[in-house]
C-alpha cells in the first residue's frame, strides 16, 4: 500500500499544482526577503556615508575653530560652549527624553517570527538550486536569530527592534553626534559673509607691506636728534637756546649722513641732493612712521573739529586783534589798522578790526586833547575818517571792540574778560594778535589755537628794556622774559618780531611787516619833485619827534648832548612831544644848559616839519621807530643808533648809523653839511604797506593757508605721531588758564584789578551779557 506521501511528486496531478504553488509563494517569499535585504543593505551604505559626511563636516569645523582660536574668539566662546554642554547632557534631560518616547519605541517592533519559521521550512524541501539558496538563507536566518536572541531574550521582548545592527550604529552615531552638538550648531557659519569679512579684516592687521619691509627702523643717533628737537620747549626754559638745539640735531644727522638712510630711491636721491638735515630726519621719521601703518589724529589738548571751520562763504577770514586804538597815537593803534585795511584792499579775505573799548574815565586818562566817546559806533566813526583821509581809499572791513581796561602803573591797556569771544565762532579762522604777550599776560579763557586754524603773533614792543630801566628792573625782566615765552608758545603758531631787538620767541622769525602812511611818501614825492626844479626842500636843520617819556629815547639824546655838548657846539636840536616825564625831561636838560628846543607834539605829516633836513633818533629802545621810516619816506637824512631796532634802515644811504658817542658827533655832522639823496622807485615800495603786507603774507604763512587749494580746513589734519611740542604748548595753556583764574595770584602778578570779566559798565556800553552769565571755560 502506497502511502500519500510516497507517491512521487509526478505521479498526480494534484500533487503537482500543489507543489507548484508552494513553490511559486516560496519563490516570491525569497525573492521579496531579498529585496528587503538589498534595501537594508543599500540603507546601512547611505547611513555610513552620511555618517562619514558628518565627521568630515565636524573636522573641517574643527579646523576652521582652531584658526578661530588663534584670533582669541573662541576663548570667549568656550566658556558659553561648556555650559551648554553641561545643560544639556544633564540626567534629567536624558530620563524625561526617554519616558517621553519610550512607549512609542515599543510600538515600532516587528514581529518576523512567522516569516522566519516560513523561510525555514521552504528551505528544507525543492531541487538542489533552491537547497543552496536554502542553505545561504538559513545562514541568515541563524545569524539574526542570534542576534535577535541576544538583545530580545525572552518573552514579550522578542518582537522589539533589539540592537539590530543598523539600529545601533545608528544610536551610536547619534551619540556621537551629541558629543558634537554644540560645535556643530557653529557650523552655518561656516561659509557666511560675515565670517569671511571677519577673517580678512584678521589678516588685514597683520598684514605687512613691502614698502614696511624695505624701511628700516630709527637707529640711536635718529632716536637722539628726534628727542632733542621736541625737547626744544624744556631745554629753552633751562637755558639751552634753540640755535644750540639745531645745532646738536646736525650733529646727529650729519653722524648718521655717513651711513645713508635707507630709503626708497627717489627719498634717498633728495637727501644726497639737500643738505637741509632737519628736512632729512623729518622724511626719515615719515617714512617709518608710514612704513607701520601707524596714524594720529589731533594733540592731546587740541579741538579736533573747530567752531569756525565750516561757514558759507567762500572767503577766508582774518581777525585783527590789538591793544590800543585812536586816537591814542601809539604803534599799536595806528599799525593794526593800516594793516587791517591793507588786507581788506586785496578782497582775497574778510578782515575784522578788535580794538580795546574804554569807558568814559579810563578815556579821559588816554585819549588826547580831553577827547571822549560816548558810544563804539561814534570811536568807529572817528577812526574810519582818519584812516580813509590817509590811505585814499575807503577800506572795507569790520570794526569791533572788546572791554579794555587802562592801567595808570603800566601805561598799558589790558583786556578785560575772554578777549577770544568777540570773535564770532564762524569767523574764526586766521587770528592775528598784535603784542601776544601784552594781549596774553592775564587772558583766561578760550586757546586761541584751539578756536582758530592759524594764531600770527606780531611783537612790537621791547617790554624786557622797559622793565630794566624801572626799580629791581632786571628781577622783573627775568620773570617776564619767561612769561612771555610761556604765552606766546601756548597761544600762537607762528611769531613775528619786527627787529632783532625783541626777545627770542619760540615759533619766531624777524621781519618787518610794517609800512609808513602812505601820506608821507607823497611828501617824498613833492619834496622830490621840488628838489628836481631846483628849489630849496629843506630849509631847517634837525628834530626829534617822539612820546616824552624817558623809555622813548630821551635818556640817550640828553646822555648824548651833554657828554658832547661842546664838540657839537651851536648845534641846536628841535624836540617835539608830549607825555608823562615832560616836565622831568625839560628839567634836566634846562639843568644842563643843553640846545634842546621842547615843542608841543605834533603829527609827523604836519607842514611845520616837512621843512626839516634830518631826522635824530638816539633811541635802543624801540623795536621798529615808526618816526624812522616816516623821515626816510619823506627823503629826510636820519641820525639813528647801530642797534637791531634799525637794522631795516641800514639799507637806505640816507639812513646814517653811529656805534659810539664820538661816532654820533661825527654823523651829525656829516648829516648837516650834506644833502639827502632822492628814493628809488624800490625803496619807496619796500616802505609801503603794500610790501609790508606781502612780507606779512610771506612770513606768517597765512599766504599759503590762503592759497590752499584743498579750502577751509574742517578738521585737524592726521599725524602719524602725537607731536611733543603739542602736549608742552596745550599744558602750559592749560597751566596758564588755571593761575589766571585765581584774582589772589592775578593781583600779586600785577594785573589791573577786575579784568578778569568785564564789569557793568562795559556791558552797558557794548550791550553785553552780564559776566555771571557768560563765563569762559577753557576747550569750549
Amino acid at each position: 500500500m502506497v502511502t500519500e506521501s510516497q507517491t512521487p511528486p509526478s505521479s498526480s496531478p494534484s500533487s503537482l499544482s500543489m507543489t507548484l504553488s508552494s513553490t511559486n509563494a516560496l519563490s516570491f517569499l525569497s525573492k521579496g526577503w531579498k529585496e528587503v535585504r538589498d534595501s537594508a543593505d543599500a540603507d546601512l551604505q547611505l547611513m555610513r556615508h552620511r555618517a562619514n559626511s558628518v565627521k568630515n563636516l565636524a573636522s573641517t569645523f574643527d579646523r576652521e575653530i582652531e584658526n578661530w582660536n588663534e584670533t582669541g574668539i573662541m576663548k570667549k566662546l568656550q566658556p558659553k560652549i561648556t555650559e551648554f554642554r553641561r545643560v544639556y547632557s544633564a540626567p534629567e534631560i536624558s530620563r524625561k527624553v526617554r519616558e517621553r518616547w519610550g512607549p512609542a519605541k515599543a510600538k515600532l517592533g516587528m514581529d518576523l517570527s512567522a516569516i522566519k519559521k516560513a523561510i525555514v521550512s521552504e528551505m528544507e524541501v525543492g531541487d538542489e538550486s533552491e537547497s543552496e539558496r536554502s542553505r545561504v538563507g538559513r545562514r541568515w536566518s541563524n545569524r539574526d536569530r542570534v542576534r535577535f536572541t541576544e538583545f530580545c531574550g525572552e518573552g514579550e521582548r522578542e518582537g522589539s527592534f533589539g540592537e539590530w545592527e543598523p539600529i545601533r550604529c545608528l544610536m551610536s552615531r547619534f551619540k556621537e553626534f551629541e558629543k558634537r552638538r554644540s560645535l556643530e550648531m557653529l557650523s552655518g557659519f561656516k561659509n557666511s559673509e560675515f565670517v569671511e569679512k571677519l577673517k580678512s579684516s584678521f589678516k588685514s592687521i597683520y598684514k605687512e607691506t613691502d614698502e614696511a619691509k624695505d624701511v628700516p627702523p630709527l637707529d640711536v643717533p635718529e632716536l637722539l636728534a628726534c628727542l632733542v628737537r621736541q625737547s626744544e620747549p624744556f631745554l629753552d626754559q633751562i637755558g639751552v637756546r634753540k640755535d644750540m638745539c639745531d645745532r646738536i640735531v646736525e650733529n646727529l644727522c650729519k653722524c648718521k649722513s655717513q651711513h645713508l638712510w635707507r630709503l626708497p630711491s627717489a627719498q634717498a636721491s633728495d637727501l644726497i641732493e639737500n643738505d637741509n638735515h632737519v628736512d632729512d630726519l623729518d622724511m626719515r621719521i615719515a617714512s617709518v612712521l608710514q612704513s607701520t601703518g601707524h596714524h594720529y589724529d589731533g594733540g592731546f589738548w587740541t579741538d579736533f573739529l573747530k567752531p569756525g571751520t565750516e561757514t558759507s562763504e567762500s572767503k577766508r577770514h582774518v581777525a585783527i586783534v590789538t591793544t590800543a586804538s585812536l586816537p591814542w597815537m601809539t604803534g599799536t593803534a595806528v599799525n593794526p589798522l593800516f594793516r587791517a585795511a591793507y588786507l581788506a584792499k586785496t578782497a582775497k579775505q574778510s578782515v575784522t578790526l578788535l580794538v580795546p573799548w574804554l569807558c568814559e574815565s579810563d578815556q579821559e586818562l588816554v585819549y588826547p586833547n580831553n577827547l571822549t566817546f560816548s558810544s563804539p559806533e561814534e570811536q568807529e566813526s572817528y577812526i574810519r575818517n582818519w584812516l580813509e583821509e590817509r590811505v585814499g581809499f575807503k577800506a572795507d572791513f569790520k570794526i569791533s571792540f572788546y572791554p579794555g581796561k587802562f592801567s595808570k602803573e603800566r601805561r598799558s591797556i589790558f583786556p578785560a574778560g575772554d578777549t577770544s569771544q568777540f570773535i564770532p565762532s564762524k569767523d574764526a579762522d586766521i587770528a592775528i594778535l598784535e603784542e601776544p604777550e601784552h594781549l596774553n599776560w592775564y587772558h583766561h579763557g578760550k586757546r586761541w589755537t584751539d578756536k582758530f586754524n592759524h594764531v600770527v603773533g606780531i611783537v612790537h614792543t621791547n617790554y624786557l628794556e622797559y622793565i630794566k630801566r624801572e626799580k629791581h628792573g632786571a628781577i622783573q625782566a627775568f620773570f617776564v622774559n619767561h612769561v612771555n615765552n610761556w604765552v606766546t608758545r601756548a597761544y600762537c603758531d607762528k611769531v613775528l618780531r619786527l627787529s632783532g631787538a625783541t626777545q627770542d620767541l619760540p615759533k619766531s622769525v624777524v621781519c618787518n611787516v610794517h609800512g609808513v602812511n602812505p601820506k608821507f611818501l607823497s611828501i617824498g614825492e613833492k619834496i622830490a619833485e621840488e628838489r628836481s626844479r631846483g628849489e630849496q626842500a629843506f630849509s631847517k636843520g634837525a628834530y626829534f619827534l617822539g612820546k616824552m617819556v624817558w623809555a622813548k629815547g630821551y635818556r640817550e639824546l640828553i646822555d648824548l648832548m651833554a657828554k658832547h655838548k661842546s664838540d657839537l657846539g651851536s648845534f641846536d636840536l628841535d624836540v617835539y612831544g608830549n607825555g608823562e616825564d615832560a616836565v622831568e625831561v625839560q628839567r634836566a636838560a634846562q639843568k644842563l644848559d643843553l640846545n634842546l628846543n621842547f615843542l608841543k607834539g605834533r603829527d609827523h605829516a604836519d607842514e611845520a616839519l616837512h621843512k626839516y633836513k634830518v631826522f635824530i633818533n638816539p633811541s635802543i629802545s624801540d623795536v621798529l621807530c615808526t618816526a624812522t621810516a616816516e623821515a626816510l619816506a619823506m627823503g629826510k637824512l636820519v641820525v639813528c643808533a647801530d642797534h637791531p631796532s634799525n637794522e631795516f634802515f641800514r639799507n637806505f644811504p640816507n639812513c646814517l648809523t653811529y656805534k659810539t658817542s664820538d661816532d654820533f658827533v661825527n654823523k651829525v655832522k656829516e648829516a648837516m653839511s650834506k644833502e639827502p639823496l632822492p628814493l628809488t622807485p624800490e625803496q619807496m615800495y619796500n616802505l609801503s604797506w603794500e610790501a609790508a603786507t606781502q612780507r606779512f603774507m610771506e612770513f606768517s604763512d597765512v599766504d599759503k593757508i590762503l592759497n590752499d587749494g584743498e579750502g577751509r580746513r574742517r578738521m585737524r589734519k592726521s599725524r602719524s605721531v602725537p607731536s611733543f611740542n603739542e602736549v608742552i604748548d596745550g599744558g602750559l595753556a592749560f597751566t596758564h588758564y588755571v593761575l589766571t583764574g585765581n584774582d589772589f595770584l592775578r593781583l600779586c602778578s600785577g594785573a589791573t584789578p577786575r579784568t578778569k570779566d568785564y564789569d557793568k559798565q562795559h556791558c552797558k556800553d557794548l550791550n553785553l551779557v552780564s559776566p555771571q552769565v557768560h563765563k569762559p571755560i577753557y576747550g569750549w
